[in-house]
């Protein structure tokens, strides 16, 4: 059975955070908040007050984490792949293939990951006499991934026409795995930018931070009053709006 955390209906992917995972996204928000409070309110109060937000700072770790469990799984499904167009060429047939494809990547894996747990179960169905169309049906439906769902109708496709499925199925293991080495390559261009622009992100609030710490008397004039809190705001505001843009241009789709 699978755990309940903060909804009721669990994507593939919600269904692969840890619930310390969820508690160190919960005390890392909760800390933003309190800073942020202390920084530009002067208030701890307000920022204990203002715990309730977190549960927004969750949603939004949440569809990160769960964008990033989406790539290692892409990466794991291209070996997985490569590993059963291997066992295709040796002259295995698709069940026999899947396997030696199981025995491959239990060594490259370890055992809780989902790649791993899916080719257990899709193994275990065959041995079920399921047929191997339903089975990779399934699969597809479960994960909800654009290569598996390619993959499936291909596969399904080749069994019903009565071609040469091997050929078909490598052919469209050799187009999996250089999609996803092309998505691979963007990544990594774009995991520089995403360092550049977590620093640039911080910048403003260490010179908040310094000025706080190092002049705080220029500071005072900013906090327990009316214009300071109004300031105040809209710098805040300013701040969360950069940063939410920033945030929408380098986390592109690919």
């Amino acid at each position: 059975m699978r755990r309940i955390r903060f909804t009721t209906e669990k994507s593939y992917w919600q269904q692969d955070i840890k619930r310390r995972e969820y508690a160190a996204a919960f005390v890392q928000g909760g800390a933003l908040i309190i800073t942020l409070s202390r920084l530009f309110y002067h208030s701890l109060l307000l920022g204990v007050l203002l715990l309730p937000l977190d549960f927004i700072y969750i949603r939004q770790w949440e569809r990160r984490c769960m964008a990033k469990k989406k790539k290692q799984f892409q990466m794991q499904f291209k070996d997985t792949m490569q590993a059963l167009a291997v066992a295709l060429r040796t002259g295995y047939s698709i069940e026999n293939a899947m396997s030696e494809t199981l025995k491959d990547i239990k060594v490259i894996y370890a055992a809780d990951t989902w790649i791993v747990q899916e080719f257990t179960q899709m193994n275990r169905q065959l041995r079920m006499n399921i047929p191997v169309e339903q089975i990779w049906q399934e699969f597809s439906d479960r994960s909800d991934q654009e290569d598996v769902r390619n993959f499936t109708a291909v596969f399904v496709i080749a069994k019903r026409s009565g071609g040469d499925t091997v050929s078909i199925l490598r052919n469209a293991i050799v187009q999996i795995s250089d999609k996803t080495e092309v998505k691979r390559e963007i990544d990594t261009v774009m995991a520089q930018k995403r360092l550049e622009f977590g620093v640039m992100s911080m910048i403003p609030l260490g010179i908040i931070s310094y000025m706080y710490l190092s002049f705080p008397e220029f500071m005072d004039v900013l906090y327990g009053n009316p214009a300071g809190i109004i300031i105040m705001t809209i710098c805040l505001g300013a701040y969360g709006a950069a940063y939410w843009l920033g945030k929408k241009i380098i986390e592109i789709e690919v």
